[in-house]
């Protein structure tokens, strides 16, 4: 059971300067708890979460702000796997560390996300 058998490969990602009110909007739309913020390479740089997000309400309560950019808001030290890496690591990053989802890379590109619904997925799978 690898990350590649179960992740989603068509991926929402968001580039540094874009809009993180944008970000937000599409994160809403579809049904995401984050999604990696990658360079014109496709590169990973980052990943902008819900948690992140809500930075934006205390800025905006605060400061009178009015959003900014991801990169003003994304976290910049991203745990990641590797689409080759087996389901086992992925669980076990979600049991100790507080993420929702990860992203995947090959190469060091990303190819997409694997969230802890995934992962129940896959066990339910594996049930039947």
């Amino acid at each position: 059971m690898q990350v590649k058998d179960y992740m989603i490969g068509d991926h929402l990602a968001f580039r540094p300067d874009t809009n993180v009110l944008d970000a937000i909007h599409q994160l809403l739309q579809h049904h995401l708890s984050g999604a990696p913020v990658t360079d014109e390479s496709g590169r990973l740089v980052g990943f902008l979460s819900e948690k992140d997000c809500l930075k934006i309400a205390v800025n905006a309560s605060y400061f009178d702000g009015r959003g900014g950019m991801v990169q003003d808001f994304m976290a910049r030290e991203v745990v990641s796997l590797s689409a080759e890496a087996n389901l086992v690591d992925a669980i076990e990053i979600f049991i100790s560390k507080p993420y929702r989802c990860l992203p995947v890379v090959d190469d060091e590109r990303v190819v997409g996300q694997i969230a802890r619904r995934d992962v129940l997925r896959a066990m339910e799978k594996l049930r039947r």
